[in-house]
């Protein structure tokens, strides 16, 4: 996957291009700086036995890379299955990390949001 250029030169600056991919249970995948996922695997190896299962999910199938000379990271077969990516591909901001859609599913996902509306707990949310 290619990272554009305006993330990758923020990346390579922030942690040398060296970042960790894992799954997320909404069906993306999680993209951290290796810094920061650093400081997310130790809270995480940190929780109770009763969520082993849930380290199991971040932990058992976080994959450290990096970029190639091009800018691009290779996903893994597994993470790719598990993201359910195609050839179309999303690369969304979420302030301290991103998350990688396939584009048909996040479109679905946005929809289902949408059409479900707002949560309760944005009642007073306002640009």
């Amino acid at each position: 996957m290619t990272i554009p250029a305006k993330h990758r030169d923020a990346l390579l600056a922030q942690c040398e291009g060296r970042i960790t991919l894992t799954k997320h249970p909404h069906g993306c995948l999680l993209f951290f700086p290796r810094p920061v996922w650093e400081e997310h695997r130790a809270k995480i190896a940190a929780w109770p036995m009763s969520a082993r299962a849930w380290q199991r999910i971040f932990l058992g199938n976080a994959c450290d890379v990096e970029f190639d000379s091009a800018g691009r990271i290779l996903i893994s077969p597994e993470l790719r299955t598990a993201a359910g990516l195609t050839k179309d591909v999303m690369l969304l901001g979420m302030g301290s990390h991103f998350e990688i859609w396939d584009a048909a599913k996040l479109a679905e996902n946005e929809a289902d949001a949408l059409a479900g509306g707002m949560p309760d707990a944005l009642s007073d949310f306002s640009f």
